[in-house]
């Protein structure tokens, strides 16, 4: 471009929500811009966002973690990828993922998948055997179909073995609550938190409690120890958990298996990546977007930082499937794979972190605390009728 500048395209993301590798290509990729890429602490990243889009300037191109469902409400924000051609990728895509930050009422897709957090059953085979479960993935899964067998499966080791099968009930809470299409709202916008689905979430929780199956523990170093010593068998949770599990209990390594989780699956996690409306190079911005998404640029965020793609044509890629000693020399990326194709299409809404919580803090209660679990439901109840009343 002889005698003008090259036009500036600005990218927020934070550690390792995208490969920085992957950037650099992307810049090689568009000789005719510079990419601006400004790595964002996680801790103001979120903020530092929101205030941008309420002053109606920021940067051209933003990441966004799994709570950017939350920004369908502001889509007059955000580039409608739609009108640059985004629907000839749709179908590359898995279509859960796609659905969660498009608009229900317009249509209007805000942003583009990156990774995604499946979710999956991790448990100690030694363990499993001990208490005369079986041990091989397929085993497990076909006796553990529903939460109701795991229960039954966590009595089974807490009788032989002494050795809780949950590490808390906030856990199998959200994780029931993330296999399942209804969370608290309605996609026109009802609460639904005293439904069925809440309810059976709830149920299944206390259940764990009152069965006394749960370690009550909190997350952090707590967990850490039992995990490493053996004081608790298992738990659902997300792909992106796997190196977490490695880290805080290393002296276990060859014990845990993967399988599909009872009840389902689900996802916990995985983030997006969109352009902002104020962006005066939204052409640019939209190649570049979509370029950072790609199934082969996919690839590549998963072999540099470990993300969990949301690419069919990746999610394919023998690359993803190599033997972990941590798992027995398990390919658990064929478990996760599985999951993620079979994630149920569901509504968040802009309020969804909030009631959570209000849901949580009373289960924490519950867990810790021995509160009555109708009475915690009711009092989640009136909090959620209190916070109602301000968001209306």
């Amino acid at each position: 471009m002889s005698g003008e500048s090259k036009p500036v395209i600005t990218l927020w993301y934070w550690n390792r929500s995208l490969s920085d590798d992957v950037i650099a290509k992307t810049q090689e990729a568009f000789p005719h811009v510079t990419i601006d890429a400004q790595k964002i602490g996680g801790d103001e990243y979120k903020t530092k966002l929101h205030t941008a889009l309420i002053a109606g300037r920021g940067p051209d191109i933003v990441a966004m973690n799994d709570w950017a469902y939350e920004y369908i409400a502001y889509a007059e924000e955000f580039v409608n990828l739609l009108d640059y051609g985004a629907d000839q990728l749709e179908q590359e895509y898995l279509d859960w993922k796609w659905q969660a930050v498009q608009d229900p009422e317009t249509g209007a897709l805000i942003a583009l998948p990156i990774d995604t957090g499946p979710t999956a059953l991790y448990y100690r085979a030694d363990l499993f055997e001990e208490a005369g479960l079986p041990t091989e993935p397929d085993e497990v899964h076909a006796q553990l179909q529903t939460w109701e067998d795991y229960i039954e499966a966590g009595i089974q080791m807490k009788e032989t073995t002494g050795v809780h099968m949950f590490e808390s009930i906030t856990k199998p809470y959200l994780q029931v609550i993330e296999q399942q299409s209804d969370k608290y709202f309605a996609e026109d916008g009802t609460y639904i938190g005293d439904g069925e689905a809440i309810q059976y979430a709830w149920n299944t929780a206390v259940r764990i409690h009152e069965e006394g199956l749960s370690a009550r523990l909190t997350e952090g170093q707590e967990v850490n120890a039992a995990l490493n010593g053996g004081d608790v068998a298992s738990r659902v949770g997300a792909v992106w958990e796997s190196q977490i599990l490695q880290d805080a209990a290393p002296d276990t390594a060859g014990k845990w298996r993967v399988t599909r989780a009872p009840g389902g699956d689900g996802n916990n996690g995985g983030s997006f990546i969109g352009v902002l409306d104020s962006s005066a190079h939204k052409d640019e911005a939209v190649a570049i977007t979509k370029w950072l998404v790609s199934p082969d640029a996919q690839l590549d965020h998963f072999l540099d930082v470990n993300l969990f793609p949301s690419a069919i044509e990746t999610l394919e890629s023998e690359l993803l499937r190599e033997p972990d000693p941590f798992y027995g020399d398990q390919v658990v990326a064929d478990v996760f794979v599985e999951s993620a194709k079979n994630v149920p299409p569901t509504f968040y809404g802009e309020h969804y972190g909030k009631f959570r919580t209000i849901f949580n803090d009373e289960m924490v209660l519950i867990d810790r605390a021995n509160k009555n679990p109708e009475k915690a439901w009711e009092d989640a109840q009136k909090k959620a009728q209190r916070e109602l009343s301000r968001i209306d």
